[in-house]
């Protein structure tokens, strides 16, 4: 009785007014407990007004109604981005993309084009190499990574810098290195090393904070002669493309949150942005209170976060481990921030209501971090569902996984890394490490946690397509299976790419499901990525974005 007085209100409602936009004719997964599946939708003023049974679209539909027609395909809630680099997406595309080259000879040559194409001084920038993705080691190499020779043979007057994939790293030539002040005699920096060869010769490679000494320049040689709503909408059109309709930034300082903001406020944000704040403890303390910001144009932008990294990258050797490198017996990694600074910055959150996002990767890093967590909520009893993050937890020692779920810590995790690193994987932790705290999705679900997804953008392809078949697949190239004990099922990775990341943002009541009275975020896929069969995934195509019941893609338009 109660669902058919339901129906009766819904239907003088829409006959007193009718929807903005309905989409019928399909499957709807709304990744809502209360209603799994519908076949129609029906958006008014931004938000849901109707879920439900074909029958019931009509009802809705005016002179005015946009109607999609889905024709049988997938409609599921917007994909949220659970961890990128934003405005670091835009400017990807406007450098060199080297993710696919296979030799360092390749990378050079692609250098040597760039220099031919610019004017001397014009600092050229690329990302996305892997030296433990070539098909063989340079030659000469140390540790695996080049000499910087070959890049001044092709750019002798350009300064080169060239981020690993991993954005732990970076390869510079010697004319970036000569602007950044980098020598023989130079130290290296509190976490950060300047690779360097037997004589003791800079060989051009920077791990983890090392980097900074030449990113620097590039910054504000960047900052004079680029423009970063170009970059913002780049990053936009990418995202919208490939079915995103929220994005959490992974740290932004507050000079580019200025921006985000003054785009908010002038109602110009095409996609949502979710924003941790990165900067040192000091600034912060001056900026938080001003800086928090919930929902501002219209939904569109919340900062409420901050962001800090407590060590590096596998790929890189920088990530903090428990025991040596398997491949490198002398190394553990390292912290790029001590625990100290991380448990200050745990106490300013506490204090002006944000959230903790740490970047951990190493079993080390991610110990530390939670033990720092826990201490500061012993310390605060007060104060309750903090959802912290950490941000990666890619390897952990056995005796963490429980404590994701103990602690109500979030883990913002990237599934599209498991497939990407695994070649490297056990190369770098052995077996038995790799199998017991490698992207173990599974074991940290039994522990209670909340498990987020995402793709770490620009470090992997911002498409969360390729990232859901990476969790449900765990499938290499070569067809093997890292651990596929591990796999998220079908369902399960769509809610990590949906609720658990809006939960993890403390949105869950706006968005992540399609839910009466949500924001109509919605993705249109070709096709059913819960029920094809697996190898057919990754050639499901998004067809339609839509952001606030407002159509911001469309395939072939």
């Amino acid at each position: 009785m109660r669902f058919s007085w339901l129906v009766l209100i819904m239907a003088i409602d829409a006959l007193a007014q009718p929807a903005d936009l309905v989409l019928r004719h399909g499957k709807i997964a709304t990744v809502d407990p209360a209603l799994p599946y519908a076949q129609m939708i029906a958006v008014r003023g931004g938000r849901i007004a109707a879920v439900g049974a074909e029958p019931e679209a009509g009802r809705w539909i005016g002179p005015q109604t946009k109607v999609i027609d889905l024709k049988g395909m997938l409609a599921i809630p917007g994909f949220i981005e659970g961890h990128g680099h934003f405005t670091s997406l835009g400017e990807y595309r406007m450098g060199l993309d080297l993710r696919e080259a296979r030799t360092w000879d390749e990378i050079v040559a692609e250098v040597g084009r760039a220099a031919r194409q610019v004017k001397p001084g014009d600092w050229i920038v690329g990302r996305g190499w892997h030296q433990s993705k070539w098909d063989h080691p340079p030659d000469p190499n140390v540790e695996g990574f080049p000499l910087h020779a070959s890049l001044d043979s092709v750019s002798p007057h350009n300064p080169v810098l060239l981020t690993h994939a991993s954005g732990h790293a970076a390869f510079v030539n010697s004319q970036a290195m000569a602007i950044a002040g980098i020598a023989r005699d130079t130290a290296n920096p509190p976490g950060g090393e300047i690779l360097k060869d037997a004589a003791g010769n800079p060989t051009g490679l920077l791990r983890e904070r090392a980097s900074i000494l030449a990113m620097s320049f590039y910054d504000r040689w960047h900052a004079a002669h680029s423009d970063l709503r170009k970059t913002i909408e780049l990053a936009t059109g990418e995202c919208l493309s490939k079915g995103i309709t929220t994005f959490e930034d992974a740290g932004s300082p507050p000079a580019v949150a200025d921006v985000f903001r003054s785009m908010a406020a002038n109602h110009e944000l095409r996609l949502r942005l979710w924003v941790m704040l990165r900067d040192s403890n000091q600034a912060l303390e001056q900026k938080l209170d001003s800086y928090r910001t919930i929902g501002a144009g219209d939904g569109f932008l919340t900062i409420r976060a901050i962001k800090k990294y407590i060590d590096g990258a596998l790929g890189s050797r920088g990530a903090w481990l428990l025991e040596p490198y398997t491949d490198k017996p002398d190394s553990v990694g390292m912290a790029t921030e001590t625990p100290e600074e991380i448990e200050r910055t745990a106490e300013l959150a506490i204090a002006h209501r944000y959230q903790l996002c740490v970047h951990a990767i190493g079993d080390r890093g991610n110990r530390e971090v939670l033990n720092i967590y826990e201490r500061v909520f012993r310390e605060h009893p007060d104060r309750k569902d903090l959802r912290w993050r950490i941000e990666h937890a890619q390897h952990l020692n056995a005796a963490d996984i429980p404590r994701f779920g103990q602690l109500g810590v979030i883990a913002a995790m990237q599934g599209i890394h498991c497939t990407s690193d695994a070649p490297y994987v056990l190369l770098r932790l052995g077996p038995r490490r790799a199998e017991e705290g490698a992207y173990v999705w599974q074991k940290l679900i039994k522990s209670g946690a909340v498990v987020g997804n995402g793709t770490d953008a620009p470090v992997e392809d911002v498409s969360p397509i390729a990232c859901y078949y990476a969790s449900v697949s765990r499938k290499l190239k070569d067809g093997s299976r890292f651990y596929p004990d591990q796999r998220m099922s079908r369902e399960e990775a769509l809610k990590s790419y949906t609720w658990n990341n809006a939960y993890a943002a403390f949105e869950e009541d706006v968005k992540g499901s399609l839910t009466v009275g949500k924001l109509a975020d919605i993705t249109v896929l070709s096709r059913d990525i819960l029920t094809v069969p697996e190898d057919e995934i990754l050639s499901t195509d998004v067809m339609d974005t839509i952001v606030g019941g407002k159509v911001e893609y469309s395939a072939g338009k």
